[in-house]
């Protein structure tokens, strides 16, 4: 808790924190009615003022974190007018205005004088932050971990769990295109890059329930992805000792194709050999991501987004000691290996999007996506393993070595995984705007191809003889009568599957905002279906539909307080995917249903000033209530479902976090969650699901040295209450109710700014092309805590009993970091 201390303490002193005023940046490109880049275009802001160039473009500085009026006029034009507009310290915000003679685009976009208020429920992330904020995988991800809903307990890992929901309920957009997770995926350590380029987004929304209609069919959350349409060329490089990253960006000289490029590569060696397993990890991981709009005419444009990633994960683990237990009974797990993991996973992603603007109120889309992925995981692994006592003599040479063995055994584990799957989707999508209404309707077709060959298999030795399943083909009352079966796996799974899964889906949602002598009035009513049928080799066909309503309220009173109220009521389906059609033995059961959710959401948003700069605090209360529940357990980010819809769950809790400048300059947020999720199998009685967090306290902190404010210092704290920590094979998940240590965890970067938005050099300087450079370092894990993501289960022979080791993740890591942006 110190360090929770230090972040709060700092939050108190900052109001005496003086400094001169900060600049924020407004950029785009002005076009007239027809789509042409528009010069002299006179900008005129509260305090500056600038014109477009001859291709229309233009960039003003702004004073940050107070109210601005801007006016873009052009005579012959009707003017624009963007009022009260707040941007922090350094934000960059593009706006791509168009001035008609006919009629005004913008009739004074008001935004309250303490930010922008989301009547959709949607939160919205500066991109910014995202790549500034430390953390073992940093990224979009590493951001939504520290607001109130989301959770994680693995800094390894780009999967997050949202209010109860698992690592499978949550939806990816980039650009309107959906992007997939990996399917094999068993270990965050198999993990390196995140589907999203940090380098290459412009704008980052999530919404952690309660979502419209246009969305597609999970059941917790979505996370909408917007890349960048360059409007001049650009280049930026990030260097550390975890990996690198390139990006480029650039506007054609006929302004009518625009694009940019990233590049990663990744080692997560640092990482994963701070672990407690000592071995020889070579876990590399690549890829390489584009986006470009290309401008046919005024009203066709094409967009294109393109990924190729690389996954190679090798690993030799040589030798194990973890402590466990008590202080009166310490205990010591010690395991010797032999063998080796190889696991690989490539993916490759095209897609096309067509958008033609019909008239000034409908635009019409087409969307074309393929995804492909081919994994693989091949692993022989043998591990000994010895359990006892720990030495605790504080004067003895072997203090802390494992002493007095009461245990010793041996497993062997072997992996023969193949899968390659291949995902078509075709989709129409329409937007009809008039006046302060919008209707918006889709029709989309997938076609899913999935090829799976499953060989796992576990052998267990106890004091020289093998185990066999603990299952009643294999009881006898040996030794008196001998068993002469065949020799089989403690635990096996052998599959071969091919299936195929065609889907129609379709939505129409129609959204309005009125004004009243109450106040603004804005609601949103939509309707969602989705039809699917599953065939495959040696399998029955199966074929199942669900209508979805979904519905929003939201209301921000005429007062003098600015405040805004919301409300959510809606029905969320999730048709199963393959690996939830996949049961424990690897055996497809395509009579699965669709997984049903309703979401019941509260929120609000009270914006106000403090210390004279802009806070914003946001709450919600929500209630799931699930039926025909898939049931699964989750090892590490694995999870394996149990293929039926015997269970019944529920789930709710409540948010809030208060956002803001709490130093001059910057953004920072504390987000304090609860929630409780519990199911209910076969009417057995409710118990706790793997997801069932409790208590979430999430801390971004942003400070600099008032005498050089150059260098700067990021902090995000995580507090998480311990989840369930799973059973053994084969054991009652209802008598296995142990729960995993709290998640702790504390990540620091400082760095300093030798370019920057308020430090540029002349045209005489070898800099002064350089729009950013910063060095600086970050140390993961700050306060070196002990953090376990699963537990191992052993059995001690001669107790009989079955101790759960933790699996500890990363401990303190040092990581230096150089970032370049022309």
């Amino acid at each position: 808790m110190k360090c929770l201390k230090i972040a709060l303490l700092s939050f108190l002193l900052c109001p005496y924190l003086q400094i001169k005023a900060q600049t924020a940046t407004i950029t785009g490109v002005v076009f007239d009615e027809n789509n042409n880049p528009l010069s002299e275009v006179n900008i005129v802001s509260t305090d500056s003022g600038t014109s477009t160039d001859l291709n229309g473009y233009y960039i003003l500085h702004i004073v940050a974190d107070q109210e601005n009026r801007i006016e873009f006029s052009h005579l012959g034009y009707k003017a624009v007018v963007l009022e009260g507009l707040i941007l922090k310290t350094n934000e960059i915000y593009e706006f791509n205005p168009v001035l008609s003679t006919k009629i005004m685009q913008i009739d004074g976009v008001t935004i309250s004088a303490t930010g922008e208020k989301k009547v959709d429920g949607i939160t919205s992330i500066s991109p910014g932050m995202v790549r500034q904020i430390p953390g073992a995988n940093a990224g979009v991800e590493n951001i939504l971990k520290l607001l109130p809903g989301v959770s994680s307990n693995n800094e390894l890992s780009t999967q997050f769990s949202v209010r109860g929901g698992n690592y499978d309920e949550n939806l990816v957009y980039i650009n309107e295109i959906e992007v997939y997770r990996p399917f094999l995926i068993r270990s965050a350590q198999q993990e390196g890059l995140s589907i999203v380029n940090s380098d290459l987004i412009r704008k980052v929304e999530f919404s952690p329930g309660g979502f419209q209609a246009k969305y597609g069919d999970k059941l917790s959350s979505v996370l909408d992805i917007t890349y960048k349409n360059p409007t001049t060329f650009g280049a930026q490089m990030d260097v550390s000792l975890l990996g690198a990253s390139l990006a480029l960006e650039n506007l054609s000289t006929n302004k009518k194709l625009s694009y940019i490029t990233g590049a990663r590569y990744r080692n997560n060696g640092l990482l994963v050999n701070s672990q407690q397993t000592n071995s020889n990890f070579n876990p590399v991981f690549a890829d390489i991501q584009g986006y470009a709009t290309y401008r046919l005419s005024k009203k066709l444009h094409f967009n294109i987004l393109g990924n190729v990633a690389i996954n190679d994960y090798q690993n030799e683990p040589l030798d194990r000691q973890t402590n466990f237990g008590t202080l009166s009974d310490p205990k010591a797990l010690v395991v010797r290996y032999a063998g080796s993991e190889n696991n690989k996973y490539a993916t490759a992603l095209g897609a096309v999007k067509a958008n033609y603007f019909l008239n000034e109120m409908v635009t019409l889309k087409l969307i074309a996506s393929l995804y492909h992925t081919t994994q693989e995981e091949y692993s022989d692994v043998i591990a000994r393993y010895a359990l006892g006592g720990i030495d605790t003599d504080l004067g003895s040479e072997s203090l802390g070595e494992a002493t007095s063995v009461r245990g010793v055994g041996g497993q062997f584990t072997r992996a023969r995984n193949e899968l390659d799957a291949l995902i078509f989707n075709l989709e129409q999508q329409g937007v009809l705007i008039k006046g302060r209404q919008k209707l918006q309707w889709g029709l989309k077709f997938t076609h899913e191809d999935i090829r799976d060959q499953l060989r796992e298999s576990v052998f267990l030795d106890s004091a020289g003889f093998s185990i066999r399943p603990p299952l009643p083909e294999y009881v006898n009352n040996q030794p008196e009568i001998p068993f002469s079966e065949a020799l089989v796996p403690y635990q096996g799974i052998s599959a071969t599957n091919f299936i195929k899964t065609n889907r129609l889906s379709a939505y129409t949602q129609f959204s309005e905002s009125r004004s009243y002598n109450l106040g603004e009035i804005y609601y949103n009513l939509g309707v969602r279906t989705h039809f699917w049928r599953v065939n495959g080799r040696q399998i029955e066909k199966s074929a199942q539909l669900v209508i979805s309503p979904r519905a929003q309220f939201a209301i921000k009173p005429k007062w003098k307080k600015d405040m805004l109220f919301r409300t959510s009521i809606g029905v969320y389906h999730q048709p199963p995917f393959y690996r939830e059609l996949r049961d424990g033995t690897g055996t497809v059961q395509p009579e699965v249903k669709a997984q049903k959710s309703i979401h019941y959401v509260l929120g609000n948003e009270y914006g106000f000033l403090l210390w004279e700069r802009p806070f914003t605090l946001i709450s919600e209360a929500y209630y799931k209530q699930l039926s025909h529940v898939n049931t699964y357990t989750l090892n590490d980010v694995r999870i394996r479902y149990t293929a039926n819809n015997n269970a019944k769950a529920y789930v709710y809790g409540a948010e809030i976090r208060l956002n803001g400048a709490f130093v001059p300059g910057t953004e920072s947020w504390v987000s304090l969650g609860y929630l409780k999720t519990e199911e209910n199998s076969d009417d057995r009685g409710y118990i706790p699901r793997p997801t069932d967090q409790r208590l979430k306290l999430g801390i971004l902190f942003q400070d600099y040295v008032p005498t050089i404010p150059n260098l700067k210092m990021y902090l995000n704290l995580v507090y998480n209450t311990g989840v369930p920590g799973g059973s053994p094979t084969y054991a009652d998940s209802y008598i296995f109710q142990n729960r995993l240590r709290d998640y702790k965890r504390a990540d620091l970067g400082i760095s300093h700014i030798f370019v920057g938005a308020e430090k540029k050099y002349p045209e005489n300087h070898w800099l002064h092309k350089c729009k950013e450079l910063s060095v600086g370092f970050e140390i993961f894990n700050l306060f070196n805590n002990q953090n376990s993501i699963t537990n191992t289960w052993i059995r001690d022979v001669e107790s009989k009993n079955e101790f759960a080791i933790p699996n500890y993740m990363t401990s303190r890591v040092l990581n230096l970091r150089l970032k370049i942006r022309l």
